[in-house]
């Protein structure tokens, strides 16, 4: 009889584990799939259904005998979910838009953000308390860990809006890029 459960456990483990990888898998195919990246979506999508099939045909063909199984598909459909947004976030895939709003820095962060290679276009505008500048910044989903601090230094009241772009012709990326934690011990060898 322990035998027995303990087989229920370690195949309600493999469950568990298969269905966090297949629904981390299909959370970024699906980010992906929206920006347009069709290879890397095609390619995860043949991992995905792979993996579902192994998963859902073990739990289907045991399911009458051992109910716990789908206790383990549920979790790990759930816990695959939140796993998928944290990868997708530390991969950060995603081209962006960052628009800057500023009254008074707007040529300030547009010519400190060219020093360092990233492209900017500033428009001249009209807001609710007068004049304002809006900075148009095409970046790297990851360039925004650097340039929002770097910004906000210079003016703490900005406004700024990050919309997710889906196509654009291309990135210019900028010279500027901080070190990692890696790459700065390495530097001080």
């Amino acid at each position: 009889m322990i035998m027995f459960e303990t087989h229920i456990l370690l195949t309600g483990l493999f469950v568990f584990l298969a269905r966090i990888c297949d629904v981390s898998i299909g959370t970024i195919r699906t980010i992906v799939t929206v920006q347009g990246r069709t290879t890397i979506a095609f390619m995860l999508a043949t991992f995905e259904i792979t993996i579902w099939i192994t998963v859902a045909s073990t739990v289907i063909s045991q399911i009458k005998d051992k109910l716990l199984l789908v206790v383990f598909y549920a979790f790990g459909y759930a816990t695959g979910n939140v796993v998928g947004i944290m990868v997708e976030r530390k991969l950060a895939y995603a081209t962006t838009i960052l628009r800057i709003i500023t009254r008074t820095a707007g040529s300030e962060i547009a010519t400190h953000l060219r020093n360092k290679g990233q492209p900017v276009t500033i428009f001249h505008g009209e807001g609710m308390r007068g004049p304002v500048h809006e900075l148009y910044i095409a970046c790297r989903r990851k360039d925004l860990k650097w340039i929002l601090p770097e910004v906000r230094s210079i003016d703490s009241k900005l406004f700024y809006v990050i919309e997710q772009v889906r196509d654009m012709t291309k990135v210019l990326k900028p010279v500027y890029s901080p070190l990692g934690v890696w790459r700065v011990t390495d530097k001080r060898k």
